[in-house]
């Protein structure tokens, strides 16, 4: 089931002489349930990218369709209640609210909506992430690999079509790099999520399924992991 399509994403900045193009023709489509790296130096165009696919920026021309919805036809209001309930952000700075706990930041979402979490999906999330003991805690109590995990958490709680995850371990050491690049593919696998990474780390892109490389605006390798079958 295709849950991503997008189709010749130009993205330019400027007018006149100052124009930038920072997305040229990228055509992209995606299935549930995979997990999917992007790669590309600094400039690339990849944080651009994940930016249209959030709705959180529009393409210049081109069509993002994410789980049967042109992100075309919203208006910035719709937009917004789209990228709550439909995509899960995470980025390299965690965006925690300070003052709330952690179980409060990770039901914000679902908050804004007065709705009532699944409290077995919420248990779930959180014992995946291995935050169980820290819900009552507040993000400034937690290391960043903690907080990281909460974010994912918050960002999972709508059960999302699919999850943007923006150098999520930037801000983080090697162990927790590690860490949270595992608890991404056991979420992968446990709940079937489809993930998009944006990365430069080239370790942490050899554990998604797929790698895609962006070079000054498009695709220039889509390369997918061999399945290795057992004799």
């Amino acid at each position: 089931m295709e849950i991503l399509k997008c189709e010749r994403i130009r993205k330019v900045y400027g007018f006149g002489n100052n124009q930038t193009t920072a997305l040229d023709g990228i055509d992209l489509s995606v299935s549930k349930g995979e997990f999917v790296a992007i790669v590309g130096v600094s400039g690339s165009g990849k944080s651009t990218l994940l930016h249209i696919l959030g709705s959180v920026d529009r393409p210049t021309d081109g069509k993002v369709t994410v789980d049967g919805t042109d992100l075309s036809d919203l208006n910035r209001t719709q937009a917004a209640v789209f990228r709550r309930r439909k995509v899960g952000l995470v980025y390299q700075f965690y965006n925690l609210i300070p003052t709330m706990t952690i179980e409060k930041n990770i039901l914000l979402p679902l908050a804004l909506d007065k709705k009532k979490p699944n409290r077995e999906y919420f248990e779930k999330i959180v014992g995946s992430l291995a935050i169980m003991d820290k819900l009552n805690a507040l993000p400034g109590q937690l290391s960043g690999g903690q907080q990281q995990r909460a974010a994912i958490a918050r960002a999972l709680i709508y059960r999302p079509a699919l999850l943007l995850a923006d150098e999520p371990t930037g801000n983080l050491d090697r162990k927790n790099s590690g860490e949270v690049m595992d608890m991404l593919k056991l979420l992968n696998r446990n709940l079937e999520q489809t993930v998009l990474l944006i990365t430069h780390d080239e370790k942490a892109a050899l554990e998604a399924d797929r790698i895609i490389t962006i070079e000054d605006g498009r695709i220039v390798g889509d390369e997918r992991k061999e399945v290795k079958m057992l004799p």
